[in-house]
Parts: C-alpha cells; structure tokens; sequence
C-alpha cells in the first residue's frame, strides 16, 4: 500500500489529523499547506487519521473559517457533523502548487483563500468528493497509493460536495493543465495586504494555538497541515 514520492502513484491518499481531513472533503478547506511541493496532480484521496480531535481544536478550526469567510461575504457554513478517524473520507483534485508568497498575493482568488494557506506550499484542491459510507483503513506518512480493492470501493461510492465558496484556480496557461506550479505566478508583493479585523486576527490566534498544541500531542503519521501556516501571523 505505500507509496510516497513522485513515482508510481496511480491512486494517491493523503492521511491528514482530524479535523482538517473532513474541513478538506467538505469543501470547507480549500488550500492544503505543506512544507514540500505536491507531487500530484489530480484526484487525491484524504484519509483520515487515527486520532481523536480535541472538541476545542474543532471549535478553534471552526471558528477561524467562519471568520475567513466573512471577509468574502459568507457568513454560513455546514460544518461537519462528525469527524471521523481512521476512515477513508473522500478526494479532492489538486490542480496545482504555489508558494506562500505566490499565495497571498494572488488577487484573482478570493481572500478568504488568500487567509487559508500560508505554508511554504499550498497545495490547491477543487472538486471534493466525499464518501457516503467511509472506508475503515490504515494510513501512511506522506502520499501513497490505495491498495486497488480499496479503490475499486471507494469510487463507486463517491458523492460531490458543494463548499460553501468554491474556487476555480486559474490556470497560468489554459493550455497545460500542468502549469499551476511554484513560480508560476508574477505577483506583485505589495498586494499582499490582507484584511484582518480583530475577530480574524483573533480566530487566527486560536487556530494557531490549537495546531501548535495538536503538534506538541500528536505523532508523526500525519503531518499538521496549513495551520503550521498560521505561525507566520
């Protein structure tokens, strides 16, 4: 079942702690942080690791979206009702990479995107799928293949997501689906400025508490994703 790397993956999972896996198939979490570039691009399957999320790391990280999107002018979400572990959750299509800084100051995405992903590599995901029956399984560190049965299951069983603001990431060239990469973008870093109001500014500082917290806790199996991002607030 391992995988890893940029080789021979044919069907790609990603193990994530809770709740950032089900925030992602939900459509909710639109940006995937990460200190390493993707080495994908299409559909990644989101697994979800064996952890229990504290119920505060879950209010914090609930919390900080909904003040995102009220930057953006959403100011409903449908959060979760369960955030399941040790479950295969659904996909997302990851249609390309950009750094940070390529981030912040891209002004053809919305802020609250902007907001989302502040890690060294920001890997961007449309298109969430989510199970409607999750598949128990084990997880790996870093990005490896589904073994084909699990696969095989999982795609007859997929059911599509409307996020509460979905994204469509314009591509650098509409010819080359391949051409959303780390340095693809010119951005100019004086657009960088982002709106934070005290109550972003302050669910920032939670979400960022929680993910340090979470981080100190946790083991090793799922890297902490974008909210290792939040440090740099």
């Amino acid at each position: 079942m391992r995988g890893g790397g940029g080789g021979g993956l044919w069907n790609p999972c990603l193990t994530m702690h809770q709740p950032w896996a089900s925030l992602l198939v939900h459509g909710i979490k639109r940006v995937e942080g990460r200190s390493w570039s993707s080495p994908v691009t299409g559909r990644l399957w989101i697994h979800a690791a064996s952890k229990v999320p504290d119920p505060d790391t879950v209010t914090a990280m609930e919390d900080f979206y909904r003040e995102i999107y009220a930057v953006d002018g959403v100011h409903h979400i449908d959060f979760p009702r369960h955030y399941p572990v040790s479950r295969l959750l659904g996909c997302v299509d990851v249609v390309g990479c950009v750094t940070s800084e390529e981030l912040v100051c891209w002004e053809d995405v919305p802020q609250s995107v902007r907001l989302e992903g502040l890690t060294d590599f920001c890997w961007l995901c449309e298109n969430p799928q989510k199970l409607v029956v999750p598949f128990e399984m084990r997880g790996y560190q870093g990005v490896y293949n589904l073994e084909r049965r699990v696969y095989e299951g999982a795609a007859r069983g997929l059911s599509p997501v409307q996020g509460p603001l979905p994204v469509k990431f314009p591509l650098p060239d509409p010819r080359n689906p391949l051409s959303l990469k780390p340095g693809s973008l010119n951005f100019d870093s004086s657009k960088s400025a982002l709106v934070k109001t005290e109550s972003v500014s302050a669910a920032i500082a939670g979400a960022r508490a929680s993910a340090t917290q979470y981080s100190r806790k946790g083991s090793s199996a799922a890297r902490i994703s974008s909210y290792a991002s939040l440090c740099s607030w």
